[in-house]
């Protein structure tokens, strides 16, 4: 698995940066109970992350048995189910080109990865990031739990190079389209990076994926591709400059 090796820095972010970002991959409200109590528990019926074991048969569940009164035959034993919630899984691009190291811009996107990481981290979602700069496209995580290790990786994430951004979303469709032979109740959500300054090429492959294009082009001169872009990967769309002034 690849890694970038360019010294950065991140920037701070105020508290509320990357609510939008939230939104578009879907991360629910958090539950008051508990510092990291997750929301209500989703109930999946088959699957691998399905309820292990059905209600007519394995342990048996002692106190609902004799809440029910003193059992007389194996009919009158309740058992236990045990049910999990569905994975998430928060799919990343990040445009690390050449271009996005004008005017801050990878800069504030490294603020706004560190607190979606965290979320991830706190919320015990699995995070797969691709990082799109030099010659070709590089996996750093691959549907592995977020952990601080993103962090670290963060501080040496720079922006060098061509743009093969291309390449990134055609490896990014076929990973997710293998994926969900595996996980097929996995919820994903994908958030791309870019400031949209590739040369023209073939179409963009179809992603299948619900998530937000962050357009990170600065400078008096904007090319705009990026919206054009999310219209046709059907991702939401927002400039990062709005997302700072949350």
């Amino acid at each position: 698995m690849g890694r970038i090796a360019c010294a950065a820095s991140g920037h701070g972010w105020p508290a509320r940066s990357a609510e939008l970002a939230k939104k578009a991959l879907g991360i629910r409200p958090r539950s008051s109970v508990g510092a990291d109590a997750r929301p209500r528990a989703g109930q999946l019926g088959e699957g691998k992350l399905g309820a292990s074991r059905s209600a007519a048969g394995g342990t048996v569940d002692w106190v609902q048995t004799l809440l029910r009164g003193r059992p007389q035959q194996r009919t009158d034993l309740a058992y236990k189910t045990r049910q999990s919630a569905a994975q998430e899984l928060w799919l990343v691009v990040v445009d690390a080109s050449s271009s996005t190291r004008r005017h801050q811009a990878l800069g504030d996107a490294k603020g706004l990865l560190a607190q979606v990481f965290e979320d991830a981290y706190r919320q015990r979602v699995r995070v797969a990031v691709m990082t799109a700069s030099g010659s070709a496209p590089q996996w750093q995580v691959c549907g592995a739990k977020a952990s601080a290790a993103l962090n670290q990786w963060l501080l040496t994430l720079g922006a060098g190079g061509g743009t093969p951004l291309l390449e990134a979303l055609a490896d990014v469709a076929q990973w997710l389209k293998t994926r969900r032979k595996q996980f097929a109740e996995e919820q994903q959500r994908f958030l791309l990076l870019t400031d949209g300054r590739l040369k023209d090429g073939p179409a963009l492959p179809a992603i299948e994926c619900p998530g937000l294009l962050i357009d990170m082009e600065r400078g008096p001169i904007r090319l705009g591709k990026s919206r054009r872009m999310a219209a046709d990967l059907a991702l939401e769309y927002t400039h990062i400059d709005e997302l700072k002034q949350l």
